[in-house]
């Protein structure tokens, strides 16, 4: 990807990043050091191509064909998260409505379904229990994924 850095005198202190013509244009104050550029540039360009990858997958599709295999409650929405850092994903069982942390987007499909089903069991089972884990290892593949999300440094959820 082509990127284009433009300092600006009027800019104070955010810095804007957008994709012109298929060149990422990032917008940043002039005060900045070459060291605080090279961060922005990098941060800049992990978002737009995390959000390249989230973009050809359909979260809702894959939801409703996880929760009918798995006998497990549809959401009533399911989107990607660029502010879920430590978690995988989160579920809010009042609203039924999931997120799913944008980084996942580039893991193996069987990881990013493990996590899908870790979510829709949170509809059923709001903790970690015993029915809760039954639920989850209904899906074949969870140990595995289990097993990566924690060699990834992702064990935590």
């Amino acid at each position: 990807m082509q990127i284009e850095v433009v300092r600006s005198a009027r800019r104070r202190k955010t810095v804007q990043a957008r994709l012109v013509d298929g060149v990422l244009r990032i917008a940043i104050p002039d005060n900045l050091s070459r060291d605080e550029e090279s961060h922005w540039v990098e941060t800049m360009q992990e978002r737009f191509t995390r959000m390249r990858c989230t973009d050809a997958i359909d979260l809702a599709a894959r939801a409703r064909r996880l929760a009918a295999k798995h006998d497990l409650p549809r959401p009533t929405a399911i989107v990607w998260s660029d502010r879920l850092n430590t978690l995988w994903g989160s579920c809010s069982i009042e609203t039924r409505r999931i997120r799913i942390a944008s980084h996942l987007a580039g893991y193996p499909s069987w990881v990013l379904d493990y996590v899908i089903v870790h979510e829709l069991a949170h509809l059923l089972e709001a903790g970690h229990s015993t029915t809760f884990w039954k639920l989850v290892n209904r899906y074949p593949m969870a140990e595995r994924a289990r097993g990566y999300l924690i060699a990834r440094g992702d064990a935590e959820n």
